[in-house]
């Protein structure tokens, strides 16, 4: 049974125990747990502070810095910067504003993340969950977030038709136009898998599912806990009009982690998600009939959306069947 509610240690009345899969309890024994102050709301605070610290110093700190230097480096990146041209510089930067976004994410949220759960217990990897699991559950959280697709498509296309300011649509298609640069750009496929696949699978996981949804979870319990993790997920990545799509895929990646007791199908999967938009993005380039802004637009067919619903409801079930053969917790 895996990460039960709290219990004292038999042979170790100093410090409190999380129950683990393996049977091997993990010893809450960092600077944060041996205070006298330790209640369901300080995990809820906590989670919260982790993300708020790592939020910030990833986009307000850490990668402007690093873009900034970069291109205070280079020939003529200061006329660039004093122009004030959005598009020139996404055109000239490109590739120093995806290798700053990308080493921002591992300091800004990777290296936090492993340093705050250190606070809490000295078995670091246990606490974030990042264990092994069997292939299987692998394959079928993989096979359930391509059944997703579909889904997750059409609650894009509703959430684009909701009413919502022009200053936040302007400031999101910002974000959508750097994307669509980096897709788009000469940097190779590989580049771009590592950097919008591999880059944020491994940091926002550990940030999100490995830290805050384990705060989350002590503090309120395993279904808030995934709630919560997959609403601020949506919320953190700034895109309102992709709110809903990114909240499914939250809960799902949520759920993934504590149904399997670790950290890396959810990891494999969101590797996945991103890997498919960097492969569709590739196709459409070099096919001159069509384009990213028409992919995204595409009404998604009724047949394909209920093969979608299919194969994911197929994949949880027969994953939570297992799950409960190995004793999982739910």
């Amino acid at each position: 049974m895996e990460d039960a509610p709290l219990s004292s240690a038999p042979d170790e009345p100093s410090f409190q125990t999380l129950d683990t899969p393996r049977g091997r309890p993990l010893a809450l024994n960092g600077p944060l747990e041996r205070t006298t102050f330790q209640s369901p709301t300080v995990s809820f605070v906590m989670g919260l502070l982790g993300l708020g610290v790592a939020f910030i110093l990833f986009q307000v700190v850490i990668t402007p810095i690093l873009l900034l230097a970069q291109i205070g480096l280079s020939e003529g990146g200061l006329s660039t910067l004093t122009s004030g041209d959005p598009g020139e510089l996404l055109a000239t930067y490109t590739r120093e504003l995806i290798i700053s976004n990308s080493v921002g994410q591992v300091l800004g949220l990777a290296v936090p993340t492993l340093l705050l759960a250190r606070f809490h217990t000295d078995q670091v990897t246990d606490y974030v969950r990042l264990r092994s699991v069997a292939p299987r559950f692998v394959f079928l959280a993989v096979l359930g977030v391509v059944g997703l697709q579909p889904v997750v498509q059409w609650l894009a296309q509703i959430n684009k038709d909701l009413p919502l300011p022009e200053s936040i649509r302007m400031f999101e298609q910002t974000q959508l136009e750097l994307i669509r640069s980096v897709l788009e750009s000469g940097l190779g496929v590989t580049f771009n898998l590592v950097m919008l696949a591999v880059v944020p699978g491994v940091c926002e996981e550990l940030l999100f599912r490995g830290y805050a949804q384990r705060q989350f979870e002590r503090s309120t319990g395993p279904l808030a806990g995934i709630l919560l993790s997959g609403i601020l997920f949506g919320c953190y990545h700034l895109r309102p009009s992709q709110l809903l799509p990114l909240v499914v895929l939250g809960i799902y990646l949520a759920y993934l982690t504590w149904r399997t007791g670790s950290l890396w199908p959810a990891i494999l999967v969101h590797m996945a998600h991103n890997g498919i938009a960097v492969v569709v993005a590739r196709y459409a380039q070099q096919q001159p009939s069509y384009d990213l802004e028409s992919l995204e637009q595409a009404p998604m067919p009724w047949y394909a959306l209920l093969a979608g619903f299919a194969i994911f409801g197929g994949v949880l079930y027969v994953l939570d069947s297992l799950a409960r053969r190995r004793q999982f917790t739910r």
